[in-house]
């Protein structure tokens, strides 16, 4: 029998769940820049952003100064019935890996939904009941966010129409049908059922879509809908917000048994994600509490951080979006049908953005046949299929065990691991039986994209 100081899994009870979400950019001394209307230039108003959002969420996403916000207790009494998730220590990891690193990982993928986008979706929806909507309209990529968003108007009873990139319906049309399951509606994108959809299908046939291009679609649908909104997965300030519901509980996980990590490790799309991980962490070290090293981890084919540009840009293919300063790839770019739904996004959530640029956290770029490398090491040593979007977390962290292995240093490495891998066997037969390939976007591929830039 193996004695460990600490066990498998770190839970928190019940009753220590937070009671707030932790507000990063009241941490901010310099703040991301404001969002601009696309005509005017001008910082965009209340008024404008509530055309397509809900009241409470505009209010959240404008609030720099409030360090803590109180998480209502209906979203506590529903974030109860998949929440608290464990931390837990990866001992057959490090094991198979000979590192002296300690290795854990915040696992999200124990609800239906299979990752975090519930901890946003729950938010997001009772805001909008709370508003007296009756429908809602959004994008998915993988599929997580538009599943965890029909669990969420389910319970609440909203209407919801979900835009599913194309490739990502086809890839994993178990996605689509679990949707369907809890009542929303899912059309793939780019689609005939909108403007913007039309003029994308026109402009580029036979496309697989993005992300961008599926935002376009539920933006369009919104504004044209009489008493709905749009709600977004990623990216946005207020869903970072929900989001770190995760490290707040990580962090009171790892007080328990005095544990400080030296890395905190998570993938990067659009950086919901990878926000709600570090934030906690993050807060402290600008209070010069600590000197934790943040590595943001994104796929060579999108790779929005490493090779991106800090510009203002549009959120989405179709321009309808207030111009959010952030690194893009340009909203034109169109990513490669990698398996990694999740992070095929052109831009980056301004927090992470502006943390990245002023030299808070580093990023990576990993290529898919490394990552699902990774990710079959997981699985085969801790005995959980992870997602490809998290394997990109589990892909670096790894790598720097293995660094720790070299040196002899006795790092304590935390990942995010986001979500499951249950709908992705597509993906994983392709890394198996050897075709899966490797695309990294060329230099023109990048200008094509940021020729797409705004002037502004």
């Amino acid at each position: 029998m193996i004695q460990q100081e600490i066990p498998y899994k770190i839970f928190l009870t019940e009753e220590e769940l937070p009671k707030q979400w932790h507000n990063l950019r009241a941490f901010m001394k310099e703040k991301p820049a404001p969002f601009l209307n696309p005509v005017t230039k001008q910082p965009a108003t209340r008024q404008e952003l509530e055309q397509v959002f809900c009241k409470e969420l505009v209010d959240q996403e404008l609030n720099v100064t409030d360090k803590y916000i109180d998480i209502p207790q209906e979203i506590r009494d529903f974030y109860k019935m998949f929440r608290p998730t464990p931390v837990v220590r990866a001992y057959n990891l490090e094991r198979a890996l000979g590192t002296p690193a300690k290795i854990y990982y915040k696992f999200e993928g124990q609800n239906t939904s299979g990752s975090h986008k519930l901890n946003s979706a729950a938010a997001q929806v009772y805001y909008a009941k709370k508003q007296g909507l009756t429908s809602l309209t959004t994008e998915t990529g993988a599929g997580q966010w538009g599943t965890a968003l029909s669990m969420a108007c389910a319970f609440y009873g909203l209407d919801l129409t979900v835009y599913m990139v194309k490739v990502s319906a086809q890839q994993k049309p178990h996605r689509k049908a679990l949707i369907e399951t809890y009542g929303g509606t899912v059309i793939p994108s780019p689609s005939d059922t909108t403007h913007v959809g039309r003029k994308i299908l026109a402009e580029n046939p036979g496309t697989g879509g993005s992300l961008g291009c599926a935002i376009s679609e539920a933006v369009e649908t919104a504004t044209q809908t009489e008493n709905c909104r749009y709600v977004l997965g990623s990216v946005l300030n207020h869903v970072a917000l929900h989001q770190t519901i995760i490290g707040m509980e990580t962090k009171a996980a790892l007080d328990k048994y005095n544990i400080q990590p030296d890395i905190v490790i998570a993938c990067a799309g659009g950086g919901s994600n990878l926000a709600g991980m570090i934030s906690p962490f993050m807060g402290d070290r600008l209070e010069g509490k600590n000197n934790i090293q943040f590595i943001a981890v994104e796929p060579a084919s999108c790779p929005t951080l490493t090779r991106g540009k800090f510009a203002y840009d549009f959120g989405d293919t179709g321009k309808m979006t207030p111009l959010m300063q952030m690194y893009t790839l340009g909203s034109g770019f169109m990513p490669s049908a990698s398996h990694s739904g999740g992070l095929r996004y052109h831009g980056m959530s301004p927090i992470i953005s502006k943390l990245y640029h002023d030299g808070y956290m580093e990023a990576r770029s990993v290529e898919q046949t490394k990552v699902f490398e990774a990710a079959v090491t997981f699985a085969r040593s801790e005995g959980t299929l992870p997602a490809p979007e998290s394997s990109h977390a589990i892909r670096v962290a790894i790598d720097e065990a293995l660094k720790c292995k070299e040196t002899g240093e006795e790092k304590t490495i935390l990942f995010a691991l986001s979500g499951t891998g249950y709908f992705d066997m597509t993906a994983y037969s392709a890394y198996l039986d050897g075709t899966m390939g490797d695309f990294i976007p060329t230099e023109e591929d990048l200008q094509k994209g940021f020729a797409s830039l705004p002037d502004v």
